[in-house]
């Protein structure tokens, strides 16, 4: 069974940076397409960016495009999110997710929420103006 265990949200003033880690654990194999994906109450929870694990390819959300980037450390079983230049907009909830389809991380398909095996707990990440 694969385990998400997210860390490094927190508060941070607009412009600020800050970091996410997702630790992994249970995988079988190297192929996943894995996101980061965030949610505010009451509302729908979006996809921000993802990582196919077997290449390295990433998506963004036009929302992050230049400002967060996605990676990850294979050796150290981590998915990051590096989060720079940030927007009170970018308050919410953010969760690590994983698919056992490593072909989700395509075109647009990457942000649908039902392509998604494993989900981390969240971590909250507030931006203050």
């Amino acid at each position: 069974q694969v385990q998400l265990v997210e860390s490094g949200g927190g508060s941070v003033q607009a412009g600020g940076s800050l970091r996410l880690s997702c630790v992994a654990s249970g995988y079988s194999n190297s192929k996943y397409c894995m996101a980061w994906f965030r949610q505010v109450l009451g509302k729908e929870r979006e996809g921000v960016a993802g990582i196919k694990t077997r290449d390295g390819t990433t998506l963004y959300a036009d929302s992050v495009k230049g400002r967060f980037t996605i990676s990850q450390d294979n050796a150290k079983s981590t998915l990051y999110l590096q989060m720079d230049s940030l927007k009170p907009e970018d308050t919410a909830k953010y969760y690590c997710a994983a698919a056992r389809w490593d072909n989700l991380c395509y075109s647009h398909r990457w942000v649908i929420k039902a392509g998604y095996n494993y989900w981390g707990q969240g971590n909250q990440v507030t931006v203050s103006a």
